[in-house]
């Protein structure tokens, strides 16, 4: 007899979740509250405009292809990308910057030639970023690490013996100041702190994984934008079976005597074999799950940072910008104090500008270019905002201007923005929070909730508030690892 599982939330975990179950065999029904696939990695349409709203960094296209080799068919037939010379352009308001070229001896030798620091230093640090990854990632990545089998097995125990070797007991600031002899060089590699929303400061060394990712694999970009991912993960799960119901909110997950049995709608109630749970998930235990036992520790764990997002479209071009830009705060430490001990937005903030149309020409009007320009705030925890972000928006447009030699506010033609509240609100993040739990100490990977329910049968969780983590890549292993413990406990 076919089982059946329903998934509550279409953002890009849940949709590779209801790929992967329906591969196993079962009927896959989807519930999004939004009308819309895709969660943050959604697209805004502002006149002659187009944005990618969320996720703007894409690596590991692997995860991506490997949705589509599990159902039979080839990747390249629905999904092209290309790799990036360079993987982002950093500005100092000094005048000093750095093209951090995806040709490792050539950003080496840009170090080198910009800031004096010997190119060797870059080759050895992603040489460590490496070996961090290929030690780690087996674990942290691709395993639960809520089950007795990832801590024992081979590869498991080789590790214990590096463990000092992987920056488990350095922060990321210390271990890159070793690293490095230029302050600025420093600040470069403090910023893969904010990938996961934690504070370079104080999250653990073993986060210099995360340039293995862009420079020794990769960074790179789809050739119809990064809402492609959703739009094409979307198609391929409808063309195998999968039913979507949008505009319907999940009021609460079905239990009956330990086991999840289906879930309740506005209007009605739907029987399942398995539910998954892709909602964010202190959210899903505050709303969906208020009658069950709580995991109480991990719901208070403090939450990751936020974002504040202006999308622009500017009408006129800046040759000298990439896909990826970053305008570097002058004191980076003060910045992250802001955000995580005082809850406030830094005066100087650092700036992040993504252009799709540098690759995607019809993303803006011609002479024109969209400007998803971000900076990294604190999560929702009550605050003023609409003082908050008007104050940012100034402080912004200063140091644009300041940066590029400009004055930019002339020729911001439309204007749309994403704070910290509408971040909750649109994808149901606890406090706007980007990834779920923050990863500001040393345990925070054992901090994450498992991709099942130690509480509930038939209870599985993915998405970014789980194990192993938030971004594009992590949250699409999530759902590979839960589907990987269903088929276990299926066989």
């Amino acid at each position: 007899m076919e089982k059946k599982a329903v998934v509550i939330g279409a953002g890009i975990a849940g949709l590779a979740a209801s790929i992967r179950l329906a591969h196993l065999g079962y009927r896959v029904d989807i519930f999004e509250a939004n009308s819309y696939p895709g969660g943050k990695l959604s697209e805004i349409q502002l006149g002659g405009y187009r944005f990618d709203a969320g996720p703007s960094l894409f690596t590991l296209p692997d995860q991506v292809e490997e949705l589509f080799w599990l159902t039979g068919r080839n990747p390249s037939d629905h999904f092209e990308y290309i790799k990036l010379p360079v993987a982002c352009h950093y500005f100092w308001e000094d005048g000093k910057q750095i093209k951090a070229y995806s040709d490792i001896d050539a950003f080496a030798e840009e170090v080198q030639t910009k800031l004096g620091e010997p190119a060797d230093h870059i080759r050895q640090s992603l040489k460590r970023s490496a070996y961090i990854y290929e030690h780690l990632s087996p674990l942290f990545m691709h395993q639960s690490l809520h089950r007795w089998k990832t801590w024992t097995s081979p590869h498991a125990l080789r590790s214990y013996l590096k463990m000092g070797k992987l920056g488990i007991f350095d922060t990321m600031n210390g271990a890159n100041e070793k690293q490095f002899q230029h302050p600025k060089l420093v600040q470069l590699f403090n910023r893969y702190a904010t990938y996961n929303g934690s504070d370079p400061y104080q999250t653990a060394a073993t986060l210099n994984i995360i340039p293995h990712l862009e420079f020794n694999i990769g960074a790179f970009f789809p050739k119809k934008g990064m809402y492609s991912i959703t739009e094409n993960l979307y198609q391929l799960a409808k063309d195998i079976g999968v039913t979507f119901h949008f505009n319907t909110t999940v009021r609460k997950i079905n239990v009956e005597n330990g086991r999840a049995v289906g879930i309740t709608t506005d209007n009605t109630s739907i029987a399942a074999d398995i539910v998954v749970n892709n909602m964010d998930m202190v959210n899903a235990y505050k709303h969906l799950l208020k009658d069950q036992k709580q995991p109480t520790f991990l719901l208070k764990q403090p939450k990751s940072s936020s974002a504040l997002i202006f999308y622009w479209g500017i009408k006129k071009e800046y040759p000298e910008l990439e896909l990826h830009n970053i305008l570097f705060s002058d004191d980076y430490k003060s910045e992250f104090e802001h955000i995580f001990k005082r809850g406030q937005i830094f005066s100087d903030p650092t700036v992040y500008i993504n252009i799709t149309s540098v690759y995607k020409g019809d993303d803006a009007p011609v002479g024109g270019m969209n400007w998803f320009t971000m900076i990294n705030t604190p999560n929702n925890q009550g605050q003023d905002w609409e003082q908050l972000i008007q104050a940012a928006r100034k402080h912004i447009i200063q140091k644009i201007n300041r940066v590029l030699q400009t004055d930019i506010e002339p020729y911001i033609e439309v204007e749309e923005i994403l704070d910290p509240r509408t971040i909750e609100s649109k994808t149901s993040s606890a406090n706007g929070a980007l990834y779920g739990n923050s990863s500001n100490n040393r345990y925070a990977a054992f901090l994450r909730h498992a991709n099942f329910s130690s509480e509930i049968k038939n209870l599985y969780f993915c998405g970014g508030s789980v194990h192993p983590g938030g971004g594009i890549p992590l949250s699409l292993l999530s759902a590979k690892i839960m589907s990987d413990i269903i088929a276990a406990r299926n066989s």
